[in-house]
This record gives C-alpha cells, sequence and structure tokens, in this order.
C-alpha cells in the first residue's frame, strides 16, 4: 500500500465550466493557477484479480438513461431501473431523514458493504510521465498524480508501456474508498454525507443511494443552481432577499437543491442561505436538503475522506488560504456526491454525471395519496459566464424553466436587460454593447464568433419566454424568489402541450406536491379556468392523506362537497393509506389478524368494529358488515399503498365511481372521523365546521381521543390527543350554549335526540361516555337533569312540600303541589298521584326512608333481638334484603342498548357503589349462613355486625344528591387515594421501628400474635401516644410480663437482669430510636398526609362542582328507571316486570325523556337550526380571536411589514427607472460627443469627411420599455421574427451535428455575414438509389437539374426560381448555419403532402359540442413510437406515388384508391415554405395542406374511413384529437390546423 501525491494541472476556468450537449452543467469550483503539491489521495488497496475489471452487470442498470436530452424521455417508476441492486438490509424507510453521525453499528456495516459493490471510483493504472511539473518541481503523470500516488503496478513495464496516455484505457474502475459520514471541524456538528462515485456511475445507483441508503424523501422539487463559480458581490438587499425565498422554496415544498458543493461562488451563497436557516426558529419545521456534487480530483485535503470501510464520521477542514487552485467543500451543504474520472485538478468532471443525474430525477413520478407527478426541475442562475449561458440555454431548449436573478452579475443580468425586448432588437450590436458593460475585465476575449453565438443564443432563450423568469428585486409586483420559482414552474406548465383539464390539473398537482396553497390562489384558482367539484375530487384526496389542511379548505371554498366527494370506494382509500404510525392503523391490523377468514383488504365493518371499541358498547356499529350481494370494492393492500403510474389511479377511481351513491347517512362525519383517528387538529376543525350533528360530533371525537390517549404509548402524542379532545369539548359547549341561549327546549331536545349517524346514541350518552365534565355541568344541561329529576312535578316545588304530601298523601289533592302540565294541574284523580309517585325525587326520598327503616330495623335485630331462632323483625329484614337483591338483579339485566349480558356485567361492576352492594350483600348471605348453623351462631351476628358497617357506607351515595353533601363526599374519595400511598410509607417506618424495637428488647419471641402487637401494633399506637412504659427502664416491673413467654395474656419480658430486676437492654438506644421515630412519623410523615389532603382539596375543590354535576347524573338516572315503590314493597313492581320481560316477551324500553327518536321533518328542522346556530358559534370566535390584544398586535405588525415592504418597493422601482433613464442620457451624450469630435477633425482637415463614417446617435427608449415584463407574450409574427426559427436550432435533431450560430439579422443571403462557416452534413439513407449523393463534390451534383422537373423528382420550389451557388441550391428563407441536405431526401425543396381530416365534434345526444360560440372539430392524428408529439398524417409521398407514406402506414391497402378520390375533392389551405428543424442552406420542405372534413357522422366514407385505419408497426398510436390550441402537436403541423379552423370558423 503506497501514498501518492499530485500537482495541479494548470487550467484557467472562466465562470462555469463549458461543455456542449449537457442539460445542466454545473458550476465548477473557480481555480486560480498557483501551482501547489496537493496532498496524498488516500491509501489504494491492492486488489485480486485484473486491474480495472469490468463494473457489475448493476452498474449498466441506468446506461438507458444515461443518452443525451435529444432522446425521448422514458416513463419510470420508482425505483424499476435498478432492479438489479444488491440491497441492503439497512435501507432506511422513505419517511426518514438521514441519521445522525453515530447510527446504529448495522447500518454503518451494511453501508460500507453495500457502497463498494456497486459504486466504484476511478484510477489510473498506467503512469506516463508529462512534459508539466508540480510547484514542487516533481514529476507528474498525464492524469496528474504523481508517481507515488500511482498503484505499484501502474509503474512497472507492462503491456501498455511505449503507448501515449489514453484516459478510455489507462484509467480503470475500482471499489469506492471514500464514503460515509461527514463532519466539518471547528463548524459544531455539522454533519453531512459524502461518496467518492465513478464518472460512469449510472444515476439510478445514485438515486437509489440517497433514497434508500441516506434515507432522504423522494423531492417535490429540484432545484439546480448554476451561476458564477467564483466569489462575486451581490447587493445586501438582494442577497438575503435571494436567501431567504430559495431556502423558504427548499422547506415549503421538500425540494432538493443541487450545485456545485464548494465552497466559492454562487454554492457558497446557497450554502450560506442554508446556515442562515439553521439558525432561524422555524429550522425544526423541517431540513432543507442540499446537495453538492463537486469534483473528487479538485477537492482540497480529501485524502481526509479516504477510508475503504467507510468513514463514520470522517472530519474535514476548511482550508481557503491553502488550497490554492484546489477547492474546498462548502459546510452548509448536507450530501456530497464527489465524481472522479481519475485525474488531479479537472474542473468540470462532474458536469456530465450532474446533467445525467438531473434528468433521471426529472423524470421518477412521486405519489402522494394516490396523485402521482414527475419531479420538476427548476434551473435558478445567479451571474456566471460562458458556461451558465449554455446552461441556461440547454435548459430552456429541453423545456426545463430558467429563473434568471437580475443584478447578480454578468450572464444573469446580460439576459434580464434584453428579456423584455422584442427579437427584431436584440442584435448583435446590442449584446455586444451589453458585453462591454457587464464582462469588462474579459470583454477583450470575446470574438466576432463568440458574440455572434451568444446573440443566437440568447435570442433563443428569449423566444421561449414562457419558459424564462426575470426576478427583479421590487419590480413587477415581484417580492420573493421562493414565488418566482414556483410562478415559473407553473408558466412551464401553461406552455406544455395538454388539452383543456389536463393542464391545469397538472399545475394543481404541483401546488399541492409543493404545499404552497398561496401560489394556488394567485396561479390557479382564477378566471382563467372553472374548476368542476368533481375535477378537484383526487387531489382533494391527495390534500387529505398528506395532510394539508389548507388546500381541503381551498378545495371546499372552490365547490367541492363532500356529500358528493365522500364515495364507499374514496373513504376505503383513505383508511387503507392511514399512516403506518397511527395507533388507529395499529387497531385495524389487530381486527383483521382477529378475522377468522384473515382477509387481506380492510372493509369498513373491520373500521366500524374499531369504531364501537374507542365510542362504546352503547353505540350501534356505524357501518354494517357487507353481503354478499353487495357492490364490489376497491382492493388495495395495507398497509403501504402505492399506485403507480400503470396501477389504479386516482382519477380512474372516481371515473369507477360514478353513478354510485354514498354509502352513509353522513358523509361528513366518516371523513371527520378519519381525521380524528388520526389527530389531525386543522384538518379536523374544517371538517367539523361542515358537519350537519355538530354537537354529537364535536362530543364524538372527545370520546374517540380519549378513548385512544389511554393506548397511545407516545406521551406527547397523546397529550396532543388530550388537548385535542378538550377543544372539542369546548366546541360542543359552545355550539349548545348558543343554542340554549336562543330556545331552552329545542336545546334539550338534542342533548337526547337519537343520532342515527352516531350509532343511535344520543349527545347526553356521548358527553358521560367521554367523561365531558364541562359540558355535562353546563347550566342548560343541569336544569334538564333537574327537570328529568322532579318528572311531571314543577322544579320550584319545595322539598318540605314533597316530604308533607309523602307523610300526608291526601294534601296531594289540595294544590299543594303543582304540576308542569296544566292537564294534571286541573285533573283530581288517580293520574296526579301516579304522577307525584313516579317523579325520581319523590322515589328517591321513598328509598331513603325505606334504607332508614331498613338500618334501624338492622340495628335493633343486631343489638337487641338477635335470637337463635329469627324473629319476625329479623324475618323482616331477610325479606327486606330479598327486595334489594331482586332490584340489583333488575339493575344488572337492565340493557336497553342491547349491548349484551356480559358488556352489560362489566359496566355494571365499573360504578363502585355496586361493587359495594354486592359485598354487603354476598357479605350478609355468608353472615345468614352461618347465623342459621347453631355452632356458628356468634360468628354469624359478628359478620352481620361487619355487613352492617357497608350498609352504613351505602348512605354516602345517597347524599351525593346533595349540593352541600356531595362535592364533599368527592373530596373524601380522592383523600381515600392519597390515604393508600400514605400507608405505603408509613409501613415503611413503623415495620423498620418495630422490628429493631422487638429485636433489641425481645429474646427469641414465639408467639405469633404477640409478635405482630410487638411489631406491628405498638408501634402504630406509639404514633398516637401510647408510648411502651418500658422501653426506657423506669416503669420496668417483672411482675406485669412472662419471663419465659408462657403466660398468654402477659408479654414476653425484655432482655433483664433477674437478680437485681433491672433491664438489661441499652436504654439509650431505645430511646433514641423512639425519639427517631415520633420525629419522622408523627412529625414528618403526619405532616406530609396533611400537606397532601390540603394540595388535594385544593386541586379537587375547583372542580368539586363539576365532577358532583357530572356524577349527579348517575344518581337521577338510576332513580329515574326505578320503580315508584320503596323496599321491601318493590317486590311487587318486580313480580310485574317478570311477567312483561319473561312471560309476555316485552322488550325493555329507555324511558323518552333520556332519550328521544325524533321523526324526520323534525330532526331535520332541529338539526337545520343547530347548523345556523353553529355558523354563530364559529363566528363568535373569530371574533374574539381578532379582538384578542395579541391578535391585534400581529395584523398591526403585518401591516407595517407591508406598508414597508411596499415603500421599499416603490423606492427601488423610482431609483431603477431614474439609473436607466440616466444611463440612456449618458450614452446619448457620450455619441454626441464623437460626432462632434468627427466634425471638429473633419473641418481641421478641410474636407467634409464620409457621411458613412458619421455615428447614429441611439434612439432615447423609455424607461417603461425597459421594464418590459419578461415573461409578456409577444406576437410570434413580431417584425424582423418572421425568419425561419426551427430550422437554426443549435442542435440538428436525432444528430450530433451542431449548427453555426445565425442570428434573426443575419438570417437573410443579401446580409454580409464574413465569418458564416457552417458545417456540411449530409445523412447517409438506406434507400440510396432514391436519394441525392452525399458528398459536395460538383461531379456529382452536375447532373441535379434544379428549378425543373428533375426525373420523378420534382425540385421546383411553389416560391419562384431559387438560387443556386457553387452547384447547390440555396433555402429561399435564408441561412440556416447548416449546409448539405441533412436528413432529407433531396438538395432544393422536399416536396410533401399534408392532409388535414377533420370531423365536428359531437356529445352523446349528436348534438355539435361548442366552446365561446364556436364549434369544435376533431382532427386524425398520429404518433409513432420513442415520440411525445402526435402529427398529422402526411409526410413526402413515394416517387411517382400520391398518398404520403405516413398516411399508407395506418390505412389499410384496400382503401388507398378511395382516400386518393378524397384528396381529389379536398380544400388547399396552404401551399408553401415549412420551417422544420430538417431544413438546411440547401435543402428544405414545402408542402401542400388539404383539408378533409366530413360533415355528417353518418356520412359513408367517413366509416369507411374509421374502418380502415389500422396501423402496420406496432407502437403507431392513432385518434380522433379535438382541436385546440394546446394540443399535443408539432409546430408546424399545428400552423397548418389553425389554418383549417379558421376556414370553418370552429374553435381553436
Amino acid at each position: 500500500m503506497r501514498n501518492r501525491r499530485g500537482l495541479c494541472k494548470r487550467k484557467h476556468v472562466t465562470g462555469a465550466s463549458q461543455n456542449i450537449g449537457l442539460l445542466f452543467p454545473s458550476v465548477s469550483a473557480a481555480a486560480p493557477c498557483s501551482q501547489t503539491p496537493h496532498p496524498a489521495r488516500g491509501a489504494r488497496l491492492k486488489l485480486g484479480g485484473p486491474v480495472g475489471m469490468e463494473p457489475p452487470a448493476l452498474r449498466r442498470a441506468g446506461s438507458e438513461q444515461e443518452e443525451g436530452f435529444g432522446a425521448p424521455p422514458r416513463r419510470t417508476a420508482g425505483l424499476g431501473r435498478v432492479s438489479n441492486l444488491r440491497r441492503s438490509n439497512s435501507s432506511l424507510g422513505k419517511g426518514h431523514r438521514r441519521q445522525g453521525p453515530f447510527g446504529s453499528s448495522d447500518k454503518h456495516q451494511n453501508l460500507s458493504s453495500w457502497i463498494p459493490e456497486n459504486i466504484k471510483k476511478k484510477e489510473c493504472v498506467y503512469f506516463v510521465e508529462s512534459s508539466k511539473l508540480s510547484d514542487a518541481g516533481k514529476v507528474v503523470c498525464e492524469c496528474g498524480y504523481t508517481r507515488e500516488q500511482h498503484l505499484e503496478e501502474a509503474t512497472k513495464p507492462h503491456v501498455f508501456q511505449g503507448t501515449e496516455w489514453d484516459p478510455k484505457k489507462h484509467v480503470q474502475e475500482m471499489p469506492t474508498d471514500a464514503f460515509g459520514d461527514i463532519v466539518f471541524t471547528g463548524l459544531g456538528q455539522k454533519v453531512g454525507k459524502y461518496v467518492r462515485v465513478s464518472q460512469d456511475t449510472p444515476s439510478s445507483v445514485i438515486y437509489h443511494l440517497m433514497t434508500q441508503h441516506w434515507g432522504l424523501d423522494v423531492p417535490n422539487l429540484l432545484i439546480s443552481v448554476t451561476g458564477g463559480a467564483k466569489n462575486f458581490n451581490m447587493k445586501p438587499r438582494l442577497k438575503s432577499i435571494f436567501r431567504r425565498g430559495l431556502v423558504k422554496v427548499a422547506q415549503t415544498t421538500g425540494a432538493w437543491i443541487i450545485t456545485g458543493g464548494s465552497h466559492t461562488g454562487v454554492m457558497k451563497q446557497v450554502g450560506e442561505a442554508v446556515r442562515d436557516f439553521s439558525l432561524s426558529s422555524s429550522y425544526k419545521e423541517g431540513e432543507v436538503i442540499t446537495i453538492g456534487v463537486a469534483t473528487w480530483g479538485t477537492i482540497h485535503r480529501r485524502e481526509g475522506l479516504v477510508h475503504p470501510t467507510g468513514g463514520f464520521p470522517a472530519e474535514y477542514s476548511l482550508d481557503e488560504e491553502g488550497q490554492g487552485s484546489l477547492t474546498c467543500l462548502d459546510s452548509n451543504h448536507s450530501h456530497f456526491i464527489l465524481v472522479d474520472d481519475g485525474t488531479h485538478g479537472q474542473y468540470g468532471v462532474e458536469i456530465p454525471l450532474r446533467t445525467k443525474l438531473e434528468k433521471f430525477i426529472s423524470e421518477q413520478t412521486k405519489e402522494r395519496g394516490g396523485v402521482a407527478i414527475k419531479i420538476p426541475i427548476v434551473c435558478v442562475v445567479l451571474e456566471g459566464g460562458p458556461g451558465t449561458l449554455h446552461t441556461i440555454y440547454n435548459a430552456i431548449t429541453h423545456g426545463t424553466p430558467c429563473v434568471v436573478v437580475e443584478g447578480s452579475g454578468r450572464v444573469a443580468d446580460v439576459i434580464a436587460q434584453v428579456a423584455g425586448l422584442p427579437i427584431s432588437e436584440i442584435t448583435i450590436s446590442l449584446i455586444q454593447q451589453k458585453l462591454s458593460l457587464f464582462f469588462q475585465e474579459m470583454f477583450e476575449t470575446f470574438t466576432e464568433g463568440s458574440v455572434v453565438e451568444w446573440t443566437k443564443k440568447i435570442q433563443d432563450i428569449v423566444r421561449r419566454r414562457q419558459l424564462l423568469t426575470i426576478f427583479r428585486e421590487g419590480k413587477d409586483g415581484q417580492q420573493d424568489v421562493d414565488v418566482a420559482i414556483l410562478q415559473a414552474l407553473l408558466k412551464a406548465s401553461r406552455s406544455q402541450d395538454h388539452f383543456g383539464h389536463e393542464n391545469w390539473d397538472h399545475q394543481l398537482k404541483l401546488a399541492v406536491a409543493w404545499n404552497r396553497v398561496d401560489i394556488a390562489r394567485s396561479e390557479i384558482f382564477t378566471d382563467e379556468w372553472q374548476w368542476k367539484p368533481s375535477d378537484l375530487h383526487p387531489t382533494m384526496t391527495a390534500a387529505l392523506i398528506s395532510n394539508k389542511p389548507e388546500f381541503v379548505k381551498l378545495f371546499l371554498e372552490n365547490g367541492v362537497r363532500l356529500k358528493e366527494f365522500v364515495t364507499w370506494d374514496t373513504l376505503l382509500y383513505l383508511y387503507e393509506n392511514l399512516e403506518p404510525s397511527c395507533l388507529f392503523h395499529s387497531k385495524l391490523q389487530k381486527a383483521l389478524a382477529e378475522e377468522p377468514e384473515r382477509p387481506a383488504c380492510v372493509q369498513m365493518h373491520h373500521v366500524a368494529q374499531v369504531l364501537r371499541e374507542l365510542l362504546g358498547d352503547f353505540t350501534q356499529p356505524l357501518y354494517p358488515r357487507p353481503r354478499h350481494s353487495d357492490r364490489p370494492r376497491l382492493s388495495l393492500p395495507v398497509p403501504h399503498i402505492k399506485l403507480n403510474v400503470q396501477g389504479v389511479s386516482l382519477r380512474a377511481l372516481y371515473k369507477r365511481s360514478t353513478g354510485h351513491m354514498t354509502f352513509t347517512m353522513d358523509p361528513v362525519r366518516d371523513l371527520l372521523i378519519w381525521a380524528i383517528v388520526q389527530n389531525r387538529r386543522e384538518l379536523a376543525g374544517i371538517i367539523w365546521a361542515q358537519s350537519q350533528d355538530c354537537t354529537a360530533a364535536a362530543l364524538a371525537c372527545s370520546r374517540i381521543l380519549k378513548e385512544l390517549s389511554k393506548e397511545e404509548e407516545d406521551t406527547d402524542t397523546s397529550e396532543d390527543m388530550l388537548a385535542l379532545a378538550d377543544e372539542y369539548e369546548l366546541r360542543a359547549i359552545g355550539v349548545f350554549t348558543e343554542c340554549y341561549r336562543k330556545d331552552e327546549e329545542r336545546a334539550q331536545k338534542l342533548l337526547t335526540r337519537v343520532s342515527e349517524a352516531w350509532g343511535k346514541t344520543t349527545c347526553l350518552q356521548l358527553a358521560l361516555e367521554a367523561k365531558d365534565m364541562k359540558f355535562v355541568s353546563h347550566g342548560g344541561i343541569q336544569a334538564f337533569l333537574t327537570k328529568v329529576w322532579w318528572g311531571q312535578l314543577c322544579v320550584d316545588n319545595g322539598l318540605w312540600r314533597v316530604a308533607l304530601c309523602m307523610v300526608a298523601f291526601p294534601l296531594l289533592f289540595t294544590g299543594l303541589i303543582s304540576f308542569r302540565e296544566k292537564r294534571l294541574q286541573a285533573v283530581r284523580g288517580p293520574a296526579r298521584a301516579r304522577a307525584f309517585f313516579n317523579a325520581p325525587v319523590v322515589i328517591f326520598h321513598l328509598n331513603i326512608l325505606s334504607y332508614f327503616a331498613f338500618l334501624c330495623l338492622f340495628a335493633y335485630v343486631l343489638m337487641v333481638d338477635f335470637q337463635p331462632t329469627p324473629s319476625w323483625c329479623e324475618c323482616a329484614i331477610y325479606l327486606w334484603l330479598f327486595s334489594l337483591v331482586c332490584e340489583e338483579t333488575r339493575q344488572l339485566f337492565y340493557d336497553p342498548d342491547e349491548c349484551g349480558l356480559m358488556k352489560k356485567a362489566a359496566l355494571y361492576f365499573s360504578d363502585f357503589w355496586n361493587k359495594l352492594d354486592v359485598g354487603a350483600i354476598l357479605l350478609f348471605i355468608a353472615g345468614l349462613t352461618c347465623r342459621l348453623i347453631p355452632a356458628t351462631l356468634y360468628a354469624g351476628r359478628v359478620v352481620l355486625s361487619l355487613d352492617f358497617i357497608m350498609f352504613c357506607l351505602r348512605l354516602m351515595h345517597i347524599f351525593t344528591v346533595s349540593k352541600t353533601l356531595g362535592p364533599k363526599i368527592i373530596i373524601v374519595k380522592r383523600m381515600m387515594k392519597d390515604v393508600f400511598f400514605f400507608l405505603f410509607l408509613l409501613a415503611v417506618w413503623v415495620v423498620s421501628f418495630g422490628v429493631a424495637k422487638q429485636a433489641i428488647l425481645i429474646h427469641n419471641e414465639r408467639r405469633v400474635d404477640w409478635i405482630f402487637r410487638g411489631v406491628v401494633y405498638h408501634s402504630y399506637l406509639t404514633i398516637f401516644g401510647q408510648i411502651p412504659a418500658y422501653i426506657d427502664g423506669v416503669n420496668f416491673n417483672p411482675d406485669q410480663c412472662s419471663p419465659n413467654g408462657t403466660d398468654p395474656y402477659k408479654p414476653k419480658c425484655p432482655e433483664s437482669d433477674m437478680a437485681r430486676h433491672e433491664p438489661a437492654f441499652p436504654e439509650w438506644l431505645t430511646v433514641l430510636l423512639l425519639c427517631l421515630y415520633l420525629l419522622f412519623a408523627n412529625i414528618l410523615l403526619l405532616n406530609l398526609l396533611i400537606a397532601m389532603f390540603n394540595y388535594t382539596f385544593q386541586q379537587v375543590q375547583e372542580h368539586t362542582d363539576q365532577i358532583w354535576k357530572f356524577q349527579r347524573h348517575d344518581l337521577i338516572e338510576e332513580y329515574h328507571g326505578r320503580p315508584p315503590a320503596p323496599p321491601p314493597f318493590i317486590l311487587l313492581s318486580h313480580l310485574q316486570l317478570f311477567i312483561r320481560r319473561v312471560i309476555l316477551k316485552i322488550p325493555a324500553k329507555r324511558h323518552r325523556q333520556l332519550k328521544n327518536k325524533l321523526e324526520k321533518n323534525e330532526e331535520a328542522a332541529l338539526l337545520s337550526w343547530e347548523i345556523y346556530l353553529k355558523e354563530n358559534y364559529l363566528q363568535s370566535q373569530q371574533f374574539q380571536q381578532r379582538q384578542r390584544p395579541e391578535q391585534k398586535i400581529d395584523d398591526i405588525s403585518d401591516k407595517v411589514d407591508t406598508m414597508v415592504d411596499l415603500l421599499d418597493r416603490d423606492r427601488l422601482k423610482r431609483s431603477g427607472s431614474m439609473e436607466q433613464r440616466l444611463a440612456s442620457l449618458e450614452e446619448q451624450v457620450a455619441q454626441t460627443a464623437r460626432a462632434l469630435h468627427w466634425i471638429v477633425t473633419t473641418l481641421r482637415d478641410s474636407g467634409f469627411g464620409s457621411e458613412a463614417g458619421v455615428p447614429a446617435l441611439a434612439p432615447q427608449k423609455a424607461a417603461e420599455e425597459q421594464d418590459a415584463e419578461p415573461g409578456g407574450r409577444k406576437k410570434a409574427e413580431e417584425p424582423g421574427d418572421s425568419y425561419h426559427v426551427a430550422a437554426r436550432h443549435l442542435l440538428y435533431p436525432s444528430r450530433r451535428v451542431t449548427r453555426f450560430p445565425v442570428p434573426n439579422e443575419k438570417v437573410p443571403w443579401e446580409t454580409e455575414f464574413p465569418i458564416y462557416k457552417p458545417p456540411f452534413y449530409s445523412a447517409e439513407r438506406k434507400d440510396a438509389a432514391a436519394t441525392d449523393p452525399v458528398g459536395d463534390v460538383p461531379e456529382l451534383l452536375s447532373e441535379i437539374s434544379f428549378n425543373a422537373v428533375d426525373g420523378q423528382t420534382d425540385r421546383r420550389s411553389f416560391h419562384g426560381p431559387y438560387a443556386v451557388r457553387g452547384g447547390l441550391p440555396l433555402n429561399p428563407m435564408g441561412r440556416t448555419g447548416l449546409r448539405g441536405r441533412g436528413s432529407l431526401s433531396y438538395f432544393g425543396p422536399n416536396h410533401a403532402l399534408h392532409p388535414v381530416v377533420t370531423r365536428w365534434r359531437r356529445n352523446e345526444d349528436g348534438a355539435i359540442c361548442r366552446k365561446s360560440i364556436k364549434k369544435m372539430l376533431e382532427v386524425l392524428v398520429v404518433k409513432v413510437p420513442h415520440s411525445e408529439l402526435w402529427a398529422l398524417p402526411g409526410g413526402s409521398p413515394e416517387p411517382g406515388e400520391t398518398l404520403p407514406r405516413k398516411l399508407k402506414q395506418i390505412l389499410q391497402q384496400e382503401s388507398w384508391p378511395s382516400f386518393e378520390n378524397l384528396l381529389k375533392h379536398s380544400t388547399e389551405v396552404y401551399k408553401g415554405y415549412m420551417d422544420d428543424p430538417r431544413n438546411t442552406d440547401n435543402a428544405w420542405i414545402e408542402t401542400v395542406a388539404v383539408s378533409i372534413h366530413f360533415q355528417d357522422q353518418n356520412d359513408l366514407e367517413l366509416k369507411r374511413l374509421n374502418s380502415n385505419l389500422h396501423p402496420h408497426d406496432r407502437g403507431v398510436s392513432i385518434r380522433w384529437q379535438v382541436v385546440d390550441k394546446r394540443v399535443p402537436l408539432y409546430a408546424n403541423h399545428k400552423t397548418l390546423l389553425q389554418k383549417v379552423a379558421a376556414l370553418f370558423g370552429a374553435h381553436y
């Protein structure tokens, strides 16, 4: 293993590196050329086997994507192209961000094995001495490295000896040795990821590394930042705006930013933007992914990154002073891809790989929520040189939008200055003038040819204004760079050839993916397009799944109705796309696992099962179990749902769902539940505002959230759920308060109304089950409960009246008691008595009297009349108890909600008082059993005495109805919990002191009862002052104890001297222990208990009223459904109940007063009234929010900021306008001075001179023209731009031939163009006999007769005779930048025929469709493989033939004559030159376009044509396309189609 050192190869870098044919040339680092020795490149491992062996097959996985941009793009889905990758077990999930520097060792180990297997580096394997030396004077190889830095095999003689150094042969691939985590020393813990890759590494492998092993989320947007590689100055305000906007767009949209990665130029600006963001408060909201693609051979101090097994982490330090001609990595980038070609000091190596990587990423499809979009890409330009211009040109050429920041300098400013001008005004002289202004230092290096090339490229860039956006600080209404970037992407999307809805839908998908609702409001939801609600359904689903509430709100504002949106398939799809981390998702999986059939898919009855567990068994299932006759459902797997391009799309889902009615009664409820179970606060709030049964919905949400919070393991999530549950409880209170203020009676109806949508339950039941104490303690609900408590009696009856009527029954008919109903007030019969005794308040007091009588009789029997044979009083107690048992049994089996016996039993025993009742009854039965056995008579009395205590404790429940005693009982219950925990602490001290005391005083006490007394009992009594008399030896008396412990009634004597009758134990120790014990037990622990009681009292006292009001309902409900007769007379009611339930089989019914099912009309009116008051509540909440002092301060701050921005922009606009006017004035003054100088010189020479030499004054231009909108749409036929455009594109189609740049002003042959030297190109064709010769030899061309019919070839032009120069014809439309015939068949005109076959577009009824009053046409178009655009079925006919070749390919041969007949009766719409990219200076296409229109849909010729349409080649597509300006058709064919539409007055 040997180290090697290299020398910097001298390379002058100006601006960005130049490379022709690349989409996105990266910005290379600046390379000042001081020749300094470079540190070691790293240790090289000696590998077994041949050096430079072929890489594994996986490296060829992405080769198909590595083609140039001219190749047709192929659809890719996910990582389908990297199926051969050896996947690591440590692949991170898509949802995880990159890990910290010290992740698990297993992940690092797996990564260390995966990367060398799949990613390679480049090594020079043959040392060839270079003529250049390093700065240290060392000999270097042609690759730039010294001999020591080469492998040992590279310096030995072998097969390459004596040959010239060739990078293709002498640089070979080996497993990479630089990857892992990178930490920048001295800059805190800034941790990044890095990898050294070969320049030939497939993009698919790198993309797999980033998304799977580095754990990066697939981006929603790709931002490629390019520009100046050297440090440049920007205005402070512009710099701040750029940094803030770039980071904002990256953070809000989830974008990747790709730069050159070095700490210089534009890359440094991006890094500093990320640094400023990381220091801001919004850093926690999301991380900005910044990827640097740099050249490995130009990185300073790269030897620290070499770790053959991976650096975890590798330390890297910035050293700008000592970097020389190399460059340092920027510490603010998060990921680095270091491209290696085996050389040292060569800049620009990374450009091809970066180009291919960006292209590959932009072809990937990201799916979220069923909506799939190709990842959009945008190029952001700051400053820059010639390489940057080439980057912009290639990006614009291939449809990538560019945002140019004006004011950043050089290229950016040149383009910004001329972007608003017509093409005819962008001349060579103007560009030369701008170059002299913005490239002052290097202007002298520009040749005439380079200026011409700049002019041509800038003209082509500006010509496609829809892809070019100029960001001007404070001008044109632009404020932020992020808005400019996103607007540029949407503007570019509008320019793409999509028909109508497809274009706008694509823009909306982009906005949703970026989560930029502000862009959607300003750019998409405008008057330009009227959205149908159904068109928004797929994106609505995507917004719901990806949790973008602002978009959901926007869609609702624009007409989406949830009742139409939420269908069976939609709801299933939403539940199948729950977040895997969601607790509800795991509960669904558990429900699926419990199914006996183990279904693979979630169904709605599974959801209903889980929801019933959360809501409670008192509710009915919200979704019924489907029957076999139900319609089929969408079958998608759970939990990970991915709809790829070839799979089921959401749009297809909605198309299939049309016609299906929503299967639930309340779709809004279904959507609300879906949002609530995922704890999505904002989304649920928006949906709740749309709900009908809003009070029940809020209470149900509160119940679901509280139940979920009990099972949630994450503490923060659980707290969020509880907070959201409280919020919905307050919403329910707010709506109910509005209703109660408006109408008390209708508000109380809302409480007991049976809600079919929420499982046939009521608001009151939901609130009780959710333990919403604030809601239940509301005054309106308490008034309702009071009304229920008093039954049909008036609530203003005093209790003394009720008690008096209970004692003196006849007073009931005197009018002492008032009733609510006038009927009862007037009647004096049994109805009055029935209403009185059925009132819960009367039943309660009768039961109290009965219970007190029972306790008195029970006490009398225990103390006075407990005989061996039961007396009549004791028998009466037995009968009384039997009636209590019957009542408890009735309560246990009373099931009006049909919960089932098990659930009802669980509900019954969940109440503490029921447990106490059952315990007392069982204890009574045990005591009675003992009492009836003579041998255990006394034991039975003891058990019954203890049971009496339990029956007395039951009185506490009776007193809970009291407003005075009820809250105190609640406090006592809470304090009992404190006592339990206190006893645990007390037991520690009691046992510890007792054991120590017993062991010191008593020797070997074997009696268990006396051990218990000494350890526990005496120690416990000591706390209350009963100190043992002998513990200090003062009151020691041997007569009071047993020396041997044989007396069962005396304790064993302590350790003592029996001779002297004195204690022998250490008295000082026992006294000290006693003092410490009393100190801690009496003072510390008892005061702690008092403090706990005080804290509990203060804490509970605040909510005691709420708790009492909440628990009051249970007592009221109990006595509301209780038989009126008190025990033991209640047995008569039980007998009647037994007959009704068991014998007559009459089911139990809940009283209408607590659960009332309304008629449909009444219910609809009640819900409408509730919705109206809900809107009032929401408005009042918004008003209160605005009135808060904090909100007012925020509003004022926003207004001040807006005013400041407006003033700044106005100032900048004024100053900019003034600067432009001054510049124009200075230019005119300078030209005037030159003119005067010329006049003086001429007069001095006594002559008048030549007028041709007089400089012309520059025309004055208003500042408004200079500030023209760059994106403004110019007419294609603007003066000076009428020359052919497609025929002058620099890259010839499908060939690697570059045209000579021809600006507009140099197109005419009449214009002198001395430097015009176009290349010659004539393609060889398979049918060589039917084409002209390939070369330009005059002898070969002399036989061709131009401007005449040459055999079967017509070489005459529709535009008249054309010139022939040097034996070659000249294009009548001017120069194209290429000589020869190109890929055409003939020199001169190549005649073509383009039949435009049309028919009227009709609807299902056969009526002609119209748009903007005009009729709509359909045209026959064809698309060949590997093409994204459609074309007219025309082209060049074979010699002697009539029909074009392309038309024959789609028509069956027997139909050719009939179509020729149609051509004879067609209408000619155009004849002449076609601006085709295949045209050259010497060959061009001229066509005849004819219109074949079928007026009637029943035309026989039309039917014959449709029946004969059959493509002969596989992959060729045919269809009737609606005629529209956005039809994806070739540009020159669009021109012909527009003429046909104008011929028929149809829409275009």
